[in-house]
């Protein structure tokens, strides 16, 4: 019974999944459909889970997108 003494395992967040995350969810939506996937594995990408490597460029690609407009 030692495992309290271990350090938690956290997932790292890159600095896209943070800009996804703060996002409205009808933004996230609207992401999540132009990458093809769910809305609920959208903001499990979002959160630092898993997510298969083409939604995945698919959602940066996509953020990328919005901060181009001015």
């Amino acid at each position: 019974m030692r495992g309290f003494l271990s350090p938690a395992v956290r997932p790292q967040v890159t600095d896209t999944q943070r800009a996804f995350s703060a996002l409205s969810r009808h933004r996230r939506t609207k992401l999540a459909r132009a990458a093809q996937t769910t809305l609920v594995k959208a903001d499990q990408w979002g959160r630092g889970g898993a997510a298969a490597p083409e939604v995945a460029k698919a959602l940066e690609t996509g953020l990328k997108a919005i901060g181009k407009k001015k």
